[in-house]
């Protein structure tokens, strides 16, 4: 008996993560309405998400870490340092500069995290903003599948 071709293996799926930003005392609602609508423009769900990032300066944020703690994911952040490598399309901010050392907060968030958990990262698009908060939403390979 001749042995069967197995079926090549299939490409790793792709993940999603969101990096985020925000005022001083930003509700987790905000945060959660902001990331929907992220999502939404690209037919996504929070049930896409595979974490959450912000920059270390937001650490004590309440918002962001009910946020991370009712969609029952790691929250991760980076410091100004970590992020830096990490080159985005939006100009850069002197209150952000000033504020939190890095120059944007939202979309080198996301990319840090993808490029942390696979391989490949990308921006999906621009960041959203609420009246308090910044979304990007980054993807990635995951390689260990």
């Amino acid at each position: 008996m001749l042995p069967t071709a197995s079926a090549p293996p299939s490409a790793s799926p792709t993940q999603i993560v969101a990096g985020l930003g925000c005022r001083r005392g930003c509700s987790r609602n905000e945060l959660l309405e902001l990331l929907i609508h992220s999502l939404a423009r690209y037919e996504l769900t929070v049930n896409n998400l595979a974490g959450l990032a912000s920059i270390a300066h937001k650490r004590e944020e309440a918002g962001l870490h009910d946020l991370a703690k009712y969609l029952g994911l790691e929250l991760v952040f980076f410091s100004p340092e970590q992020l830096a490598g990490y080159k985005t399309p939006t100009v850069a901010s002197a209150l952000s500069q000033a504020t939190t050392g890095s120059p944007a907060v939202a979309e080198p968030c996301a990319l840090a995290l993808a490029a942390h958990m696979g391989a490949f990262a990308r921006l999906l698009g621009e960041k959203d903003r609420s009246a308090s908060a910044t979304c990007a939403l980054a993807a990635f390979t995951d390689t260990s599948i």
